[in-house]
């Protein structure tokens, strides 16, 4: 996101705080609920399911930044640019994961992977059977992501066309109310019809947590605040004043959300406790971009360089705790100590630092490439025109 240097800096410094927040809500959770794991690492991370929640407001809030900032650009959106930033910055990481996954079955933390071609078209999520095909489960938010990145532009340039912007409100509006009736109709139809049975969990899951319609509140909600900020500078002035009252706030909404979440299966946390967590979070990616707050003017090297490398983390970090707690199980180590969890918290660093130097930078610079050649040719193009 290109905005005044130092305010860019600013902000991003209060977003880094939240992404790394969010990686390490979802390494504990992924860690206590699907590994062996010291007791207290179950108990502390039961929430840590909210940390994907907080990625999705914090795309929705970036990418949104983005495109809206190209609305009143000369040159408008431009659809190339955007896919070949979200293709190079996105795909070459996942692939070689995917990649592992399949070559390698020594990897897989589970007893089996979906299609491959699910996976490269990013419709894992739809369907999704977690009890046959639970291995790489956690690509279900990455197709969340790509749907929406493919979404989200083209809804913009239609606005856009029919001159109907200013109705994206009532637009955002109306996916919140469908988001909403499809997790009630799921639940009803086909998830309390199994109620009592030992395959209720696979079916809530399938139909009320993995599915995009479940999933689309946070996104919303990111790009509501980035329409606020873009086209309601009056309100975003009045915002900003309030950043660390905005992060109390946040904290509130989320300690309601936990004890509606205290049983995530349960008819409260399904239909609304999703809604009330991305409003926490909502409010407190508001906090963060506020000048106001601590976490805009604080900068945290740790947090700085755990944000840069939360993708790469969260792709590789199932695979890293399954091999370790494979091979240290055999040392003699014990799986649930606190020995195992540092050395898996270490490993799945190192994997991450690996992947971010190996893949995810060497592709970022091409993209960079790619873009500058294509804005030179686009540029001699218009002079000769000219």
């Amino acid at each position: 996101m290109k905005t005044a240097s130092h305010e860019g800096k600013s902000k991003l410094y209060g977003l880094d705080h939240l992404r790394a927040l969010a990686i390490v809500l979802v390494f504990i959770f992924h860690y206590g609920h699907l590994f062996a794991s010291p007791e207290w690492v179950t108990t502390i991370g039961k929430f840590g399911w909210t940390g994907v929640d907080l990625f999705f407001v914090l795309s929705g809030f970036l990418i949104a930044s983005q495109l809206f900032a190209k609305t009143t650009a000369p040159e408008g959106i431009s659809f190339k640019d955007f896919f070949i930033k979200r293709f190079f910055r996105i795909i070459p990481a996942y692939v070689v994961v995917v990649a592992i996954y399949f070559l390698f079955p020594v990897c897989r933390e589970r007893e089996a992977l979906a299609p491959l071609w699910k996976y490269l078209t990013f419709t894992q999520n739809l369907g999704l059977d977690i009890r046959h095909q639970g291995t790489f489960s956690h690509a279900w938010s990455l197709c969340i992501e790509e749907q929406f990145y493919l979404l989200l532009p083209i809804v913009l340039i239609i606005l856009l066309y029919f001159k109907a912007l200013k109705r994206g409100a009532i637009l955002i509006a109306l996916f919140f109310l469908i988001g909403f009736a499809a997790r009630l109709y799921c639940w009803y139809s086909l998830v309390v019809p199994f109620a009592g049975d030992d395959s209720f969990w696979m079916h809530w899951y399938k139909w009320i947590y993995y599915p995009t319609h479940s999933r689309l509140d946070g996104l919303l909600l990111g790009i509501s605040i980035a329409a606020v900020f873009q086209f309601r500078p009056a309100l975003k002035e009045e915002i900003q004043k309030h950043g660390n009252a905005l992060l109390g706030i946040s904290l509130l909404i989320l300690t309601v959300a936990y004890f509606i979440c205290f049983n995530e299966q349960s008819f409260g946390a399904s239909i609304f406790g999703f809604t009330l967590v991305d409003i926490g979070y909502g409010v407190m990616v508001l906090g963060a971009v506020s000048r106001s707050s601590f976490l805009y003017k604080r900068r945290s090297y740790f947090t700085t360089r755990l944000a840069a490398l939360s993708y790469a983390i969260y792709l590789t970090h199932k695979i890293v705790i399954h091999l370790i707690q494979t091979y240290m199980v055999n040392e003699k180590i014990e799986k649930e100590s606190n020995s195992m969890l540092l050395a898996c918290v270490l490993g799945s660093l190192l994997a991450g630092w690996l992947l971010n130097i190996l893949i995810e930078k060497p592709f970022l610079r091409l993209r960079e490439k790619l873009i500058i050649l294509r804005h030179e040719k686009t540029n001699e193009r218009h002079i000769k025109e000219g």
